[in-house]
């Protein structure tokens, strides 16, 4: 509904289930995340849904277009299918193997689905076409626990007559290299496909294709596949069309196969190559001008057969040439045996690698329009946007978008490029607000926060990275800010969406996180026992020491334990489980007083005197008193001038000293620290020429050499949780209850901004927040979506406005310009 003033008492929902067509009244203003009025669905069910709405004058609306849905397979009795894998072949460090089977149908065929999946990844073809444009499907869950399954409507590939099915298979993350630490095959060492094709025909009558043991399989032409060292294809090998080896049936748990909540890995973008040109060792490069992630596509116009074209890449470069060192041990390579002949086109299809730059080997005279960058990435919706009058702000927020979507590849990644590319918890708990505004994330990170409940240890510790493909002490001790994204992932969902559901499911993960940080804490509530990242990558701490920053980790750590608690105590409260609520909110309350004993003077000196640690202590409610704050404030304030507004936090501050700055009446020095270009802070980057977040405040020195220390990416999202407060403070536009249902506007227009504006696709609708510097003063455009209200403070007044949707206008007087 788009009309200014409507506001909805109740509506009615249609339910057309083969015909049968049931409409529910339901007396309520709730737009979203209704409860589905009907039985549940049944396996294969498809049913068409529409809806209509009544306004306060008993007016309805007219009726909704239909929206047809159906259910996958819901029961593990709906499969008959079994894993097969290759026998003889598709080894370790064998060709890629393809599956097959051949069928013959009869006419009348009215509807096809394939249910498939596999253990490693997979690309299935119907009679010579693909099945979908989805990459490294199956994705990555925890394969031990879950396994997700696709389903394709694949109607309009079936024919009468002979009908072949084939499935490509690749390592992936379930038998390629994963981690650091070099392991292979951690998952297992043999590749599996499973696929169960239903034809209905136009008799009711269901024919059924799954994999079993009279499939056959052969070899492919993809040498060698991997995510961090790349491909090697020989083209002159043909794609195989008689298959010559047998297929073993092996054991299926099909309980452990689920359906995806999330969108699949797709190719979003095409980046053209910006420049061509040789480097002084003579060898070709090429600049696509944006460091993001996926692949190389190459036409070469003109080749010999058996002539190999190299393709390497890298984030940036160090004296004139790739810079690989960050790579570590990846090697980030495709090769290519070619044909021979015209125009061949070259494009890996099991790998993805982390880069801005290319060097071609094999190539004669490549020219820019040979080359181009193919994006790869979830293929999330955006939702959300922000703009202003300064370029590099600008660049800055870009960085971020360029930066999740580089790292939301079917996992919340640290980085893309070196042998690393893991789930890590921490890096995702801080960027969690930001990544909400930006993008849908909904099934993302419910499917993501599934996997870290179904690997979080019987003692509720949360691994260090989900999935967790270390199992052991290496990333299971209890670790704050990093496990503590098991409480708030699922809050900030519930913030930004509205969705209780997701409380529901994760509420026992986040409580057994708690009880696992309370388990950590001694008779004084205080955690001081164990290892702990702390403050991680503090600027102040040496390159090969990232855990020397200047915030106590046993502070860093009490202060995240009694935030999980208060957020656990939260959500019992909001699924009504009084008895948790007021057990997690006196533990809440105890460990916040210890924390004040432990750590905070009278005069509100907060121990370790650290940016990060008056931060925590000021937005986290760690102090115990106004009084105490506003000193803790003040001293905050005067650390950031001490530093000249550059930055001096880590991963735990970052997210949060503006905040802070803000709400103790600091928010000039705010300003300046954010549009602060020097070395350490957010627009460092940007005056390098960077177009993502960087791992590193400093990952490239002013003298255009890579930073030292081991870990060096060039496309780390974490830091750039900036964004967050940009969205909320410098523009103006912040959820006030959950999912949007009410909206605060309260923007602080920074003197070096003449405008600003942000953009969120809320669960209602699009809320916009715009101010402009007049001559008039400061002008302030409000758009709030039907089905919420706002509450409007319009800068540099003490006015409070409170309205319902529409296009609200005001003008404040001209502010003192600051600094």
């Amino acid at each position: 509904m788009a009309a200014a003033g409507f506001a909805q008492v109740s509506y009615e929902i249609q339910i057309d289930r083969s015909g049968a067509i049931d409409t529910f009244a339901v007396a309520s203003a709730d737009q979203v995340l209704v409860p589905w009025p009907g039985a549940p669905l049944r396996s294969r069910e498809q049913v068409s849904v529409r809806v209509r709405v009544r306004d306060r004058s008993g007016n309805w609306s007219g009726w909704s277009e239909q929206v047809r849905a159906e259910a996958g397979l819901l029961d593990r009795r709906d499969w008959t299918a079994h894993f097969v894998s290759p026998r003889g072949i598709g080894g370790v460090d064998q060709p890629a193997p393809v599956l097959s089977t051949e069928f013959y149908l009869p006419e009348g065929a009215v509807s096809a689905r394939l249910y498939s999946t596999a253990h490693g990844i997979y690309v299935a073809d119907l009679n010579g076409h693909r099945v979908s444009e989805d990459q490294f499907a199956p994705g990555w869950t925890a394969y031990d626990a879950r396994l997700r399954y696709q389903v394709y409507d694949v109607t309009a590939l079936v024919a009468p007559g002979r009908n072949v099915l084939t499935a490509l298979l690749g390592n992936g993350w379930y038998r390629g290299r994963l981690g650091y630490l070099g392991d292979r095959g951690i998952y297992g060492d043999q590749l599996a496909f499973l696929a169960q094709l239903e034809i209905t025909m136009a008799s009711g009558d269901v024919i059924s294709i799954a994999t079993d043991s009279h499939w056959r399989a052969a070899e492919s032409g993809i040498i060698a596949d991997d995510f961090y060292n790349g491909q090697t294809v020989d083209l002159r090998h043909p794609f195989p069309h008689t298959a010559t080896h047998d297929v073993d049936d092996i054991e299926t748990d099909h309980s452990l196969l689920v359906a995806a909540e999330g969108p699949p890995v797709r190719k979003t973008q095409v980046l053209p190559a910006q420049r061509v040109w040789r480097s002084p060792s003579g060898l070709t490069l090429v600049d696509f001008g944006q460091n993001a992630v996926g692949r190389v596509r190459l036409r070469v116009r003109e080749s010999r057969a058996g002539q190999q074209v190299l393709i390497r890449h890298a984030e940036v470069m160090e004296n004139d040439e790739l810079g690989t060192r960050p790579l570590r041990a990846a090697e980030a390579t495709d090769k290519f045996f070619l044909r021979g002949g015209t125009s061949e086109i070259l494009e890996p299809l099991f790998t993805f690698h982390g880069f801005r730059y290319a060097e071609v080997t094999g190539v004669e005279d490549l020219r820019a329009d040979d080359i181009e960058l193919v994006v790869l990435g979830s293929e999330l919706r955006r939702t959300g946007w922000f703009t202003s009058s300064d370029a590099h702000l600008n660049q800055l927020h870009q960085n971020v978008v360029w930066g999740m979507r580089g790292n939301f590849l079917d996992v919340p990644t640290d980085c893309p490029q070196r042998d690393e590319r893991l789930g890590w918890t921490g890096d995702i708990q801080i960027f969690a607000p930001t990544a909400a505004f930006l993008y849908d994330v909904r099934g993302f990170l419910s499917s993501w926060l599934a996997d870290l409940s179904a690997e979080q240890l019987p003692d509720g510790t949360v691994p260090h990275i989900i999935p967790d493909i270390f199992k052991s002490d290496v990333s299971s001790w209890p670790a704050a800010a990093w496990g503590d994204a098991a409480a708030v992932v699922p809050w900030v969902l519930y913030e930004r969406t509205g969705d209780r559901g997701i409380l529901e499911r994760q509420f026992d993960s986040a409580r057994r996180w708690v009880d696992a940080e309370r388990a950590q804490a001694g008779s004084d509530l205080i955690w001081r026992s164990g290892r702990q990242f702390g403050d991680w990558l503090d600027p102040t701490a040496p390159p090969d020491d990232p855990f020397r920053a200047k915030a106590d980790p046993d502070l860093v750590a009490s202060a995240h334990f009694v935030r999980s608690a208060d957020i656990v105590a939260r959500i019992a409260a909001v699924l009504g489980r009084a008895q948790e609520e007021a057990l997690y909110s006196d533990l809440a309350a105890a460990a916040r007083s210890a924390f004040i004993r432990a750590f905070v003077e009278p005069d509100g000196a907060v121990h370790s005197d650290s940016q990060t640690a008056y931060a925590v202590a000021i937005l986290w409610d760690l102090l115990p008193d106004e009084k105490t704050r506003d000193a803790a404030g003040e001293r905050l304030a005067q650390l950031v001038r001490d530093s000249d507004w550059r930055i001096s936090t880590g991963f735990v501050g970052t997210p949060l000293v503006c905040d802070a700055l803000e709400i103790t009446g600091h928010i000039d020095d705010a300003h300046r620290l954010l549009f602060q270009s020097e070395l350490p802070s957010w627009l460092y980057p940007v005056r390098m020429g960077a177009t993502t977040i960087w791992e590193r405040w400093d990952s490239m020195l002013p003298d255009g050499t890579i930073n030292p220390g081991e870990m060096t990416s060039f496309n780390h999202y974490a830091l750039g949780a900036i964004a967050d407060w940009m969205h909320r403070s410098v523009a103006g536009l912040a959820p006030a209850a959950p999912g949007y249902r009410e909206i605060s506007v309260r923007p602080h227009p920074p003197a070096r901004l003449d405008f600003a504006e942000a953009r969120h696709d809320t669960p209602y609708g699009e809320a916009i927040v715009r101010w402009d510097r007049t001559t008039v003063g400061i002008e302030l455009a409000v758009t709030v979506p039907v089905g919420t209200t706002a509450v409007i403070e319009p800068p540099g007044t003490d006015e409070i406005h409170r309205v319902g949707a529409g296009i609200h206008r005001f003008i404040s007087p001209h502010q003192k310009d600051h600094q």
